[in-house]
């Protein structure tokens, strides 16, 4: 892989010392950091990069995606609108998942992450679902990854309702894949939908697989409150307690949304040291409500930041954090530091359970995952201004530079390691036809 000098930046370290160093330098070896600021004189590397005081960051971190959401992008379901988030589920997930075949996953995957690159993010722990094809599916998302260059963490979404108890071989196969292959780039998680769409039985065959191989757990919770509600009326208990009960919760255990999470069940998350991920701009989308990301912070919960395949951008889903909360709770006072802190501080420390290598800071020793924001602040960029030029400034900035375990995945804009014309077209092709059967 070779070494690389990029010199010339303004280094948003997000190191221990939240340091932030004009025109300074970062050297990377191979995957790893190996020298930031005063890098020292007559070092040679294969390739140097001037970064024209350009602002210079770790890559972002994405901690719930769902990259196979791609081909939604325009379609509309037939018959009348789904008019709640049952209905949005049934009528339009539920189907598009079922009408992916394995190309489509390869291909849904390969766009979204091209353009997660494009965006600055080298890191996605993703959340994957096609029915038809379930055997095998998580080899084509990672063939994506590899393709492209960004480390992912996978799972399969494990739920009875199309067949009982669907993708927990997925999991464990794919879970001991990465165990074995023990190269860094790929992690795994044990996938579950919801507690609304998993009977006692299933759940527990989950939590036995994914406890057999030291797994923690990614699924959502409460993002409707027709998910408390089914807690509530068909298994008797609150939402957390059915998930604490059967062994899901823990510190590698990703919760995503909690929308509709009480007080107890966020004392519940902290207790375990579970995590929590907030996907502000989807639940906006879906008319759900608004997540208690304050309360849960209140609370003691590490609450991270997804888009929950919105997009890969993830500025955006910050940016949205912040402003959901304010209008949420009529307060100008909240939410903005809380919003930047859980993309850039908390998703790193998610990251950071789930995968073997330190990411998420500019350091010695850290994964050499760097981006370059075509950006040259007009106002003092220090630690204390840093949130300001993020959410206002750096979030509406091209990166013109995405390096991902260090190596240039995205180079003056472009990825030229791909042909990205052919991949758009091959897209463009099979869209239409995942629309028909989804459809029909």
């Amino acid at each position: 892989m070779g070494s690389l000098l990029i010199e010339n930046g303004i280094l948003v370290t997000l190191d221990d010392r939240h340091r932030v160093i004009e025109k300074g330098s970062v050297y990377i070896e191979n995957n790893r950091i190996v020298e930031v600021g005063d890098v020292k004189a007559g070092i040679k590397a294969d390739r140097t990069i001037d970064a024209q005081g350009n602002v210079v960051m770790p890559g972002l971190i994405n901690a719930h995606h769902h990259l196979y959401s791609t081909f939604a992008r325009g379609f509309t379901p037939p018959g009348t609108p789904p008019t709640n988030f049952e209905a949005i589920l049934g009528k339009l997930w539920w189907k598009l998942d079922r009408a992916l075949d394995a190309d489509d996953v390869y291909y849904s995957a390969l766009l979204a992450l091209m353009d997660a690159a494009r965006s600055g993010c080298t890191t996605i722990i993703d959340h994957h679902a096609s029915p038809s094809c379930w055997e095998g599916s998580l080899d084509q998302v990672e063939r994506a990854f590899r393709d492209v260059g960004l480390s992912g963490c996978l799972c399969y979404e494990v739920s009875d309702r199309n067949a009982e108890g669907e993708g927990i071989e997925e999991n464990l196969r794919f879970l001991r894949k990465c165990r074995d292959a023990d190269d860094g780039q790929m992690s795994a998680l044990f996938g579950m939908h919801a507690q609304m769409t998993l009977s006692d039985a299933t759940l527990d065959r989950c939590v036995d697989a994914g406890l057999s191989v030291d797994a923690g757990f990614h699924v959502h919770i409460a993002e409707d409150q027709c998910d408390v509600r089914v807690a509530r009326d068909t298994y008797s208990k609150p939402i957390m307690d059915r998930f604490v009960d059967a062994g899901v919760a823990g510190p590698k255990s990703i919760f995503v949304h909690g929308v509709h999470l009480d007080p107890e069940a966020l004392e519940q998350l902290q207790a375990t040291d579970s995590i929590l991920v907030n996907c502000p701009e989807s639940n906006m989308n879906n008319a759900v409500g608004t997540a208690p990301v304050l309360e849960a912070l209140d609370h003691g919960v590490i609450v991270g930041l997804g888009t929950d395949g919105m997009s890969g951008h993830m500025i955006s889903q910050a940016r949205a954090m912040y402003l959901q909360q304010r209008a949420q709770h009529r307060d100008p006072t909240i939410g903005f530091v809380e919003a930047a802190e859980s993309l850039l501080l908390r998703n790193r420390l998610i990251a950071n359970r789930v995968f073997p290598e330190a990411r998420g800071a500019l350091a010695a020793g850290q994964l050499g995952d760097v981006v370059i924001y075509e950006y040259v602040p007009f106002t003092p960029l220090t630690a204390d201004t840093l949130y300001g030029h993020l959410l206002f400034g750096l979030g509406f900035s091209r990166v013109r530079t995405t390096i991902a375990r260090g190596r240039v995945l995205v180079d003056d804009g472009r990825l030229p390691h791909l042909d990205e014309a052919a991949i758009r077209a091959q897209c463009a092709e099979r869209a239409p036809a995942v629309w028909r059967r989804a459809a029909s």
